[in-house]
């Protein structure tokens, strides 16, 4: 009886089972027949903007889209404009892997800073990162901390191919640095205001010695004769030509400049301070400070407030950079302003036509600065 009721169970069970594989046979080959239902991410990739979209918009070919995107020097720039802006008009998305594999490009550039704690490389960063981002490149920030092993190591990274250029803002080459030149013959590096002695390399700058001049004449022209200069880290050339744009306007003035007038810092608040102290605990202390970069010269303020005397009254100081702080402090600081913003889209622009072989000997570019006359400076005391 019990192996009866067990027959029955198991044929019951394979008629079950050889009904719902019939069934779903069924099932499959009606959806087969279906259009097939696509998920939104499915349905979005599937309307994504193509080359040739863009190349309809643009009027071109496929192919000079192509190279439009990956800035090939074979295309005019007011192509790659007009392409650019059909791609932007359209929302088109660059397939970054499959474009970096096939031109053989990481599509990545560097900026190497000293110190990424000052606030100068700010504005700098804002006008590279707008122009590498319109062109298609991710910017990698590097920090050096002025040591030679870390600068190496972005060196390296550039040489195997992690990035395919560099803005250099640190004033040095590792020593074991190899010439990097691309298909134009320059080393893919662009150097920006720090300046690096004998290297064929690009150069983003400015005049220091004439901005340095600038700012002791207007110090001389208010009735100062006791200037001092408190100097940027000798004997890095920056600091140099800014301490020979200060002693040539004291000759110009028919300025004496005593033994202790020009104390050297590093470029930072307390180093500016120290350096004040250092002046004004000296016999004959100077009316009026032309101060090598805005940070040394809140350094400064600090310290004659400190000692009770008043900016400008007693004392006038001059800085240099026009950080965004300057205009704020108090008082507001008279300074060399520097385009900063420009200098990045400048050194990022020039990094670009090298990379795209569209520049074939390293050049350098000038930028203008001028002299903001704010509170921090005043006729000399009688």
């Amino acid at each position: 009886m019990t192996c009866l009721r067990t027959g029955m169970l198991i044929r019951d069970f394979a008629i079950d089972y050889k009904s719902s594989i019939t069934a779903f046979e069924r099932d499959l080959a009606t959806r087969l027949q279906r259009p097939l239902r696509r998920s939104p991410a499915e349905q979005k990739m599937s309307e994504r903007t193509r080359i040739k979209d863009i190349a309809r918009v643009a009027g071109v070919s496929t192919a000079t889209v192509s190279r439009a995107l990956s800035d090939s020097s074979l295309v005019t720039d007011a192509t790659r404009e007009k392409v650019r802006e059909a791609a932007s008009k359209l929302n088109y998305r660059l397939n970054v892997r499959a474009r970096n594999l096939r031109i053989q490009k990481s599509m990545a550039v560097l900026l190497v800073v000293r110190n990424m704690r000052n606030p100068f490389y700010l504005e700098i960063f804002r006008g590279v990162e707008a122009v590498a981002r319109a062109a298609g490149y991710v910017l990698l920030m590097g920090n050096t901390e002025d040591d030679p092993e870390r600068e190496a190591e972005y060196f390296d990274m550039l040489r195997d191919g992690r990035a395919d250029g560099m803005i250099l803002m640190t004033g040095t080459l590792p020593d074991s640095h190899a010439v990097l030149d691309t298909e134009a013959g320059i080393a893919p590096i662009v150097v920006a205001l720090e300046a690096v002695e004998n290297c064929r390399l690009a150069h983003v700058r400015i005049d220091n010695c004439t901005a340095a001049k600038q700012a002791v004449r207007h110090l001389a022209a208010l009735g100062h004769r006791r200037i001092a200069h408190i100097c940027g880290p000798l004997p890095e050339i920056l600091s140099r030509l800014r301490l020979d744009g200060y002693r040539k306007a004291m000759a110009e003035a028919g300025l004496a400049i005593p033994d202790n007038y020009e104390p050297v810092g590093d470029y930072s608040i307390r180093s500016g301070r120290e350096c004040c102290a250092g002046l004004f605990d000296a016999d004959s202390p100077p009316t009026a400070l032309f101060v090598a970069n805005d940070e040394m010269a809140f350094g400064a303020i600090g310290e004659l407030r400190r000692r009770g005397l008043r900016v400008p009254e007693d004392v006038s100081v001059v800085g240099f950079d026009d950080l965004f702080i300057s205009e704020s402090y108090s008082p507001p600081l008279t300074t060399i302003s520097q385009p900063r913003v420009e200098i990045g889209r400048t050194a990022m622009t020039m990094l670009l036509d090298i990379i795209g072989a569209r520049r074939t000997a390293p050049e350098t570019i000038e930028m203008r600065t001028e002299l903001v006359v704010r509170q921090s400076t005043g006729t000399a005391p009688h």
